[in-house]
Order: C-alpha cells, then sequence, then structure tokens
C-alpha cells in the first residue's frame, strides 16, 4: 500500500516534465512527419504527396553523396578528437606539478562559438593572406587553395573541427583519470608493474565505459555539424563538404521544399538512433566485461 502511494505521488511530481516534454518534443516530430508527407513551400501550396518525398530522396545522387559527406566528417572528426584528447589526457596526467594553465590553454578553443571558429578559420586558411600558407611559404611549400579545392575542403574542416572539439574529449577523460582508486595502481607499482602495463590491465579497462561514452557524444555531435560547414564553404566547392544539415537548409530556405526537407531529417534522425543505439550496445557489452 505504501509502495503504492509512493509511486502514485512521483507520478504527480513527473507529470510536468511529462506534460512540457510533449508539448517541446512530440508535438514537433508528429508536425514534421506530417510536413514530410506534403509538398509545402512557405506558402499556400500544402498538399498531401504521401511518401514521394522520400522515395524522391532516395533516388537522387547527390542526398547519398551529402550522406556520405557527412558519415565521412563525423567518423574522421570523431576518431581524431577521441584519439588526441585521450592521449593528451594520459600525458597531461602523468605530469607531477600544477596543471591549471595547460589545462585552460587546451580547453580555450571550446570557450569560441563554433561560427566564430569557421570565420577565424576561413582567414587564416586564406590562400593570399592567411597565417596558415605564409608558414607554409617559409619551408617552400606551395599554397594551398584549402576550403576552394575539392581535395582540401573536407579535411581543412575535419582539422578545424579537431582543434576545436578535442578539448572536451581531454577534460572529460582527465577527469576520469583523477577519478580513478589509487589503491590497485599503487599496488600495481609496488609488484614491479610497469607503467605501461598499468594503464593497459587497470587504468584502461576502469576508463572504458567513459570512454564509450565520449565517443558517443562526439559521434552524436558530429552527426549534426552545421555551423563550420554553414561558416567555411557552405556545403561547396560544389558540393564536397555538403552536409545533412546545409542540405536542408538549403532545401528549405533556398528551393523552398519544405517537404523534401523535413524528410531529409527524418530519414537522417532515423540513421542517429540507430548509430546512438549501435553504441550504447557496445557501452553495455563492455561494462557486462
Amino acid at each position: 500500500m505504501l509502495k503504492s502511494l509512493n509511486n502514485a505521488s512521483a507520478f504527480w511530481f513527473i507529470l510536468p516534465c511529462l506534460l512540457v516534454l510533449a508539448l517541446t518534443s512530440l508535438y514537433p516530430i508528429g508536425f514534421g512527419v506530417v510536413v514530410s508527407l506534403t509538398n509545402w513551400n512557405w506558402g499556400n501550396q500544402f498538399d498531401y504527396v504521401g511518401l514521394s518525398n522520400f522515395t524522391t530522396l532516395l533516388g537522387d545522387g547527390e542526398f547519398w553523396t551529402v550522406l556520405k559527406n557527412t558519415l565521412v566528417f563525423a567518423t574522421s572528426a570523431t576518431i581524431i578528437e577521441v584519439a588526441l584528447g585521450f592521449y593528451l589526457a594520459t600525458q597531461v596526467d602523468k605530469l607531477s606539478i600544477r596543471t591549471d594553465l595547460i589545462r585552460a590553454l587546451i580547453m580555450l578553443p571550446l570557450m569560441v562559438s563554433g561560427i566564430v571558429v569557421a570565420l577565424m578559420s576561413k582567414v587564416m586558411f586564406d590562400p593570399f593572406l592567411g597565417i596558415v600558407n605564409q608558414l607554409l611559404g617559409v619551408f617552400g611549400l606551395g599554397p594551398s587553395a584549402f576550403y576552394g579545392a575539392v581535395a582540401t575542403a573536407m579535411p581543412s574542416i575535419i582539422a578545424v573541427d579537431v582543434w576545436w572539439q578535442t578539448a572536451f574529449v581531454f577534460i572529460i577523460l582527465l577527469a576520469g583519470l583523477h577519478g580513478l582508486p589509487r589503491s590497485p595502481i599503487e599496488a600495481a607499482r609496488v609488484e614491479g608493474a610497469s607503467e605501461f602495463i598499468i594503464f593497459w590491465r587497470i587504468k584502461m579497462p576502469m576508463l572504458r565505459s567513459l570512454l564509450v561514452t565520449v565517443i558517443i557524444i562526439r559521434a552524436i555531435d558530429t552527426l549534426k555539424v552545421f555551423d563550420i560547414v554553414f561558416g567555411t564553404t557552405g556545403g561547396g566547392p560544389q558540393i564536397a563538404t555538403e552536409v545533412v544539415q546545409t542540405f536542408v537548409y538549403r532545401t528549405a530556405y533556398s528551393y523552398q521544399q519544405i517537404g523534401k526537407a523535413m524528410a531529409t531529417i527524418i530519414l537522417f534522425s532515423l540513421l542517429i538512433l540507430i548509430v546512438a543505439l549501435a553504441l550504447q550496445m557496445l557501452q553495455q557489452r563492455m561494462e557486462e566485461k
């Protein structure tokens, strides 16, 4: 009886949150599904077209190129950021001196918004006046178009995102390293274990769950990239750096095809859901080991 009363009380406490969630999440999702089944053009045209938007997208080569660009960016940026952030965290954790200044310097890029980072990099990568090309000239290397060439545009955007977001991985994993219990580590040192063995056999298993969590966060975040691309190349040259978010923006606001844009968002949301579920399953399996 008492348990039932507690459950009822808990329900009434969370009911306002559920209502807010329904209004702010479920309603937009439902409205988006409805719009994806129409040919709405921001005007009076709002005719039901069924699954036409979805079939058109799935048969559109440009859509698959955009999806490939998004996956290339997300995969490359996530791998590099996690690897580099993890390396920086392990090296800073080894230092016996105060690391406040080092951590502040590494975290500095996180304090800048994405669009500002994009505009800064656009100036730095300018083929004529940019400091990066001037430094390359010092070493006898020819100027690069960076954002202006198909071959270098995507790697340049990935490099900028790595500079911007590696600090996030670094600070989370450094906190994880600092939070590890010291007794098994000290016991292993007393037994004569090397630092490599201590890291691989003791620290790494305890950090595994946190590491997968960071990978999930960064993977989902990079899949939603918009500001870096929009502020640098706008999706060009041609569509070499066009990602799903800029594709949706262009489809909705330049071509005024709201139904097609919403259908793209729904398909992409399903992809993100699949990726998130797969990574969570991986996390659960690693926690069970």
